[in-house]
């Protein structure tokens, strides 16, 4: 008795009108903007303009979906080329089909010539998108599930994903292991440890891309092992194990090779975006500083203006007090004037004749003194 399980949906598109609207094409569109958008704040924290990603990413995205279909169809070319096969169906990408081997791989061609455009250096752009490569892939693993797709064995688990019979395409219902619910997961974890490792180890010139590439290898190795759709084996192992154990290889030796020949992180990843920013950050700071001069002027001009008032009230009242204290020392002297010595009356002293004043009748006075002797 199943007791627990994975539901998976009925349908896989709904029509708005003539408009199909696919859940495979909606998780994949969801995990490119994601990807882009981790992709454009690393990017920028190492020294980058913001939008570059972007920019970069409208060469990369259409080669990555052409290289993951070409990828699909030639390592399955039987629905299409096969018997019975419809070679216009190899253009259904909407109907599921991406390797994502063949993604990175072409994606990478696209991301190049982007990066040759803006005279960026492609390690540099690939370390600042791995993480969201990996939060993408995570994201697009869910376009498997609404397509019912790319599970694994059979398993009773709590956790298996139910699937529903369909004669046309030769599926068989019941449960299975949910491998799209492992590689998301899985895929989560590596963007972590790149996140982590990028920071702790500052990993640059290729080896937080080559980190990633090495680790989704590991991841997809054991669960492409468990699915049961049909596929090319070689030794007894799917193609895509052996990929995986290749790509992992290469990417391996990439790391160490590139540590040794390039250690540290490149200082400049975008020319002329480290002065641009500088340039920026004066101007506001210029700004935010003659605001602020502007409100101390205001406040000095104040200041100024009441130092003034106090300077011009206080002469105006030491006047005054000089004013008063001059008329005071007048009288002063004035009643000292009208004061007569021996408190003689003052007009015995005002009558007398001043000492240098001139004696009027010499004559008159010496004739008296001749008639006294």
């Amino acid at each position: 008795m199943e007791l627990a399980f994975i539901p998976s949906p009925s349908v896989g598109v709904v029509h708005l009108g003539p408009i199909p609207l696919r859940g495979y094409a909606f998780c994949i569109i969801i995990g490119v903007f994601v990807g882009v958008w981790l992709g454009n704040k690393r990017w920028v924290q190492r020294g980058g303009r913001s939008g570059t990603v972007a920019d970069i990413a409208v060469w990369a995205v259409p080669f990555g979906l052409v290289g993951g279909r070409l990828y699909h169809v030639i390592t399955t070319y039987e629905p299409y080329f096969g018997k019975d096969g419809h070679p216009l169906n190899a253009f259904k990408v909407w109907e599921g089909g991406l390797g994502i081997w063949g993604a990175v791989a072409l994606g990478a061609v696209g991301a190049w010539i982007g990066c040759r455009r803006r005279g960026i250096p492609l390690p540099a752009y690939a370390d600042a998108l791995a993480p969201g490569l990996a939060l993408g892939q995570a994201i697009g693993r869910w376009g498997n599930w609404f397509n019912q797709e790319l599970y694994g064995r059979p398993t009773d688990l709590p956790w298996a994903l139910k699937i529903s019979s369909d004669p046309a395409i030769g599926r068989v219902g019941g449960t299975y292991h949910p491998t799209f619910l492992y590689e998301c997961l899985w895929c989560i974890g590596v963007a972590a440890l790149v996140i982590w490792a990028d920071k702790r180890f500052r990993l640059g010139h290729g080896r937080a891309f080559a980190l990633y590439v090495a680790a989704y290898c590991a991841g997809r190795a054991w669960i492409e092992y468990m699915r049961v759709d049909e596929a090319h084996h070689i030794l007894g192992l799917r193609l895509n194990v052996w990929t995986a154990l290749i790509v992992f290889v290469l990417a391996v030796v990439y790391f160490v090779v590139s540590a040794k020949k390039a250690p540290g992180r490149e200082e400049v990843v975008e020319p002329g975006a480290l002065e641009e920013r500088a340039a920026a950050e004066a101007a506001a700071a210029g700004k935010s500083g003659e605001e602020g001069e502007s409100t101390d002027g205001a406040s000095s001009e104040a200041e100024d203006g009441a130092k003034d008032k106090v300077s011009v009230e206080k002469p105006a009242a030491k006047t005054e007090e000089a004013t008063t204290a001059a008329q005071a020392e007048k009288s002063a002297q004035a009643g000292k004037a009208g004061e007569t010595p021996a408190g003689k009356p003052e007009t015995a002293a005002a009558d007398a004749p001043a000492a240098d004043e001139p004696v009027a009748d010499e004559p008159a006075a010496e004739a008296a003194d001749s008639k006294k002797s």
